[in-house]
């Protein structure tokens, strides 16, 4: 069985509470429940890591490239537009990457419209709330 990790940066773990006008006032738990009844009807196991820190996000990464992991679903948060070391490590692993965001980054501040991960993604979904991680996850369930 395929083995998907969805990964959210920092201040995920305040959804629901952070600026509920741009992010909804879904929780992330309510994100992870979301995700694991999609992938049990696409016949793949989802596996869940937040971190607001930047290394322990690339040590995960190291980690799951060398284990059974699939693909990661990966929102960055904000580091998308600071870590080029987030973006080497996505890069490193030759996991296929889709980089996700609730809101729409070219919407955003001028600062927020540039993704540095982006580019070793092999897609981006932005913009469109909680529906972008369940297509990201349909996406990489059907990808040989």
């Amino acid at each position: 069985m395929k083995r998907i990790v969805i990964i959210n940066g920092p201040n995920l773990d305040r959804l629901g509470l952070r600026e509920p006008e741009i992010y909804g006032d879904q929780t992330l738990t309510d994100l992870e429940n979301l995700l694991t009844e999609e992938a049990a009807t696409l016949g793949v196991d989802v596996q869940f890591y937040q971190s607001n820190h930047e290394g322990f996000l690339i040590d995960e990464i190291g980690e799951y490239a060398d284990s059974e992991v699939f693909g990661l679903i990966l929102n960055p948060g904000a580091l998308t537009h600071t870590s080029l070391a987030l973006r080497d490590a996505i890069a490193g692993s030759d996991l296929p990457t889709v980089e996700v965001h609730i809101s729409n980054i070219y919407r955003r501040e001028e600062i927020r419209q540039h993704s540095i991960t982006a580019p070793a993604c092999i897609g981006v979904l932005s913009g469109l709330g909680f529906d972008g991680y369940v297509a990201a996850l349909r996406y990489l369930a059907n990808l040989d």
